[in-house]
């Protein structure tokens, strides 16, 4: 597994990482003792990279991955987030980003993860009610303490990235990016490089849209909430879905699948992203690892650009928009 830098204070990490939020919640029901093959699996292709957060579950994503590192901890950078706050039932209760809310949060991931340390601790969203130098600044508290190695941002604005920035170091800031979600490139990209700050893309494959496993609405489980998000509904899916057969022609062409193709799309933009799909299983965590050694030369990368091309996806992102680049 090819290894890349994130941000400029020494952390490295696979170019393909593990996002686990679907192992608890979210996209329909699934089993713990199954999604830990799949995380130990993970493990042994090279992945090093596992991302979580606390309001996956809620809560119970982070025992899940705590329970399948137990024994191989030094093997995994293990990044989680707060921010999101959620009750014992699961309702959301909004976004923290308060000094005391800081410390408590990280101790209460160190317990479920059963871990002395975080390995990257992300902001999951900004909380526009506390400035965000108190945020960060609890933050760094938490490196100085031990509890926490490197600290990160999510879905942040250039601006407010800037001003935490210059409170603490930040290591990475985590976006959604991927063909379909390439909002990043306006200012983003050019900022944390400017910065020295690693960008992690979440959501590489649309949510599972850009694999081209997903051919109808009805291909969703009856609990999965992509059913409520805009880009899989009626006539933005169908959109959306001729877009992703264009990307599935060259694909095809290449002799690699469109999950692959659309990964190795996302690393050909710089040397310094770094992915991280979210799969509950083996076959799919494959195929998506295979993807670190696919290479694209520039008229391949011209052909997926010019029949998918930025701004070509229909739809929001997500059914509501407040909690995002802020």
């Amino acid at each position: 597994m090819q290894e890349r830098k994130v941000g400029s204070l020494g952390l490295k990490v696979s170019a393909v990482g593990l996002g686990c939020m679907g192992m608890s919640e979210f996209y329909g029901p699934s089993s713990d003792a199954d999604q830990i093959k799949v995380i130990q699996k993970a493990i042994d292709l090279g992945v090093t990279l596992l991302d979580t957060a606390d309001m996956y579950g809620p809560f119970t994503n982070e025992v899940l991955v705590g329970k399948a590192i137990k024994g191989r901890r030094d093997e995994v950078v293990l990044a989680t987030k707060f921010g999101n706050s959620r009750g014992e039932n699961g309702e959301f209760l909004g976004v923290r980003g308060d000094p005391e809310y800081v410390r408590k949060s990280c101790d209460a991931s160190l317990l479920r993860l059963g871990v002395d340390t975080i390995d990257l601790y992300y902001q999951h969203r900004v909380d526009t009610k506390v400035p965000i130098e108190e945020t960060i600044g609890a933050m760094s508290e938490l490196v100085e303490a031990g509890k926490v190695r490197y600290i990160g941002m999510s879905e942040a604005a250039p601006s407010t990235l800037r001003r935490a920035h210059g409170t603490f170091p930040i290591t990475a800031l985590q976006t959604e990016y991927s063909l379909w979600s390439r909002d990043p490139e306006e200012e983003i990209l050019a900022t944390v490089k400017e910065l020295g700050i690693g960008f992690v893309a979440y959501s590489p494959l649309g949510r599972g849209f850009l694999t081209g496993q997903i051919k109808s609405i009805d291909d969703l489980d009856a609990s999965d909430t992509r059913r409520n998000h805009p880009r899989f509904q009626g006539k933005n899916f169908n959109k959306n879905l001729e877009l992703v057969e264009k990307v599935s022609d060259i694909a095809r062409a290449k002799g690699v699948t469109p999950a692959q193709l659309a990964l190795a799309w996302v690393l050909a933009q710089s040397s310094e992203i770094v992915a991280i799909p979210g799969t509950r299983n083996i076959d799919r965590l494959e195929e998506n690892v295979k993807a670190a050694s696919i290479t694209l030369d520039k008229e391949e990368l011209a052909a997926i650009d010019q029949v998918f091309p930025r701004g070509a996806t229909v739809g929001e992102r997500y059914p509501s928009m407040d909690s995002v680049n802020k």
